[in-house]
């Protein structure tokens, strides 16, 4: 049973790491909504590389963000945590591998291929919550500009990669509590500081030598 779980965790987990490499690539982070207007000839969509514009007859026009310092503080920090969780999940897969109980590497042994799945596990729950963080404050504000009363430039919508990263951070937290899950626990060793004893019975029974008894007239001679 630990093997099925601790598989479909390694697979779930495979899933959000290409999951979350597509939502990283994709450009619909926000596009422009289209609340209260009656013709639209125009759309707009943005990711954390490049903002583009559609116009009604499907040509697009994309332009990429020429300056990193330029841009918002939070822009520059989901990219680097979107690129950590990247890093953190190409890691994870290549050492939950080598703890897998399908695998045979070496002479490994089942404590060790435990711990070191428990490893991959444990790391591929951070790349998730990198993830979640990363696509979590960017549509947060996104949410914010939308209802601010006093934002003059256009309103934006969440966008698809957004759902896409949310579902890669719950995929690759899932998968990786499913490998910690799986790891058993070694045999406990003997207590130290104590003693132990085996008694064991024999066919025949306990047998007592005991010495015959000698009476001391017996067992004092008289020499003349």
């Amino acid at each position: 049973m630990s093997t099925a779980v601790e598989l479909t965790g390694f697979l779930l987990c495979v899933a959000s790491w290409l999951l979350t490499g597509s939502s990283l690539a994709n450009d619909y982070w926000k596009l422009s909504s289209v609340s209260g207007s009656v013709i639209v000839s125009t759309r707009q969509f943005q990711n954390l590389f490049h903002s583009c514009a559609e116009n009604s007859a499907g040509i697009r026009n994309c332009k990429d963000f020429e300056s990193m310092l330029a841009l918002p503080g939070y822009i520059q920090a989901c990219r680097a945590l979107m690129i950590i969780a990247l890093l953190l999940g190409l890691a994870s897969i290549i050492v939950s591998v080598l703890g897998l109980k399908c695998t045979k590497i070496g002479s490994t042994s089942e404590q060790a291929k435990g711990k070191i799945a428990l490893t991959g596990g444990s790391l591929f729950i951070l790349s998730g919550l990198s993830t979640l963080t990363a696509v979590s404050w960017y549509a947060a504000r996104v949410v914010q500009e939308f209802h601010d009363p006093f934002f003059a430039g256009v309103r934006f919508e969440l966008g698809a990669g957004l759902y896409m990263g949310w579902g890669a951070a719950c995929l690759a937290i899932l998968g990786g509590v499913m490998l910690c899950c799986s790891c058993k626990r070694g045999p406990s060793g003997p207590t130290t500081g104590g003693y132990s004893y085996n008694y064991s019975k024999t066919s025949g029974g306990q047998q007592i030598y005991r010495a015959p008894h000698v009476s001391e007239s017996g067992s004092s001679k008289a020499y003349v």
